[in-house]
């Protein structure tokens, strides 16, 4: 099968390249607002299948969609909005653990299969300087929780419980495991 990247994310296109994979890209665009109530496991798996179905699949095509998100507290931490929204973030997240969750659908012609990933991430406690630092280096745009950890935020992370890639924005492991009954790395 033909695999089909249903993202325009950077870093979900550099993991699955990582990890060996060949895929051409379709991105899906999608209102990601969460909906009233929704967890964010919930929203994650949601999202990935919407993305998943808003890309056409022809015969032989494997469709790969994902969604990640941040929650603290049961509170659901998307991409920021502008720096104060991200400062927002990073001071709740600053000195505690947090939930990232990222949920991968898998659509072909005969169905589609889902799965959600989850990762515990500790944050030192960040000084005001440091918040600030961060937020002018324009890292937190576009990143659910407003930090990236493959870059500068990596200097904050304490420990992470579960799948690092996962936290990048998509669970490679897990990913390979479900690909592998549909398409094969590249050689």
């Amino acid at each position: 099968m033909r695999l089909i990247l249903a993202s325009s994310s950077p870093r979900r296109a550099a993991l699955l390249q990582a990890v060996g994979y060949a895929f051409d890209v379709r991105a899906a665009d999608v209102d990601e607002t969460p909906h009233p109530g929704e967890t964010a496991e919930a929203l994650v798996r949601r999202l990935a299948q919407e993305k998943a179905r808003a890309v056409p699949c022809q015969t032989g095509e494997l469709i790969l969609a994902a969604d990640t998100t941040v929650a603290c507290d049961e509170v659901i931490l998307n991409k920021p909005d502008d720096d104060v929204d991200a400062a927002r973030m990073l001071r709740l997240l600053s000195g505690r653990a947090h939930e990232v969750y990222t949920g991968v659908t898998l659509r072909h012609a005969g169905g589609e299969e889902s799965f959600v990933e989850r990762t515990v991430v500790w944050f030192a406690a960040l000084s005001e300087e440091e918040i600030a630092w961060y937020v002018a280096s324009g890292e937190p745009a576009g990143k659910a929780g407003a930090y990236g950890i493959q870059g500068r935020a990596s200097r904050f992370v304490l420990r992470v419980d579960g799948s690092y890639p996962n936290v990048v924005g998509l669970p490679t492991a897990q990913v390979a495991k479900h690909l592998a009954k549909y398409v094969q790395p590249a050689s």
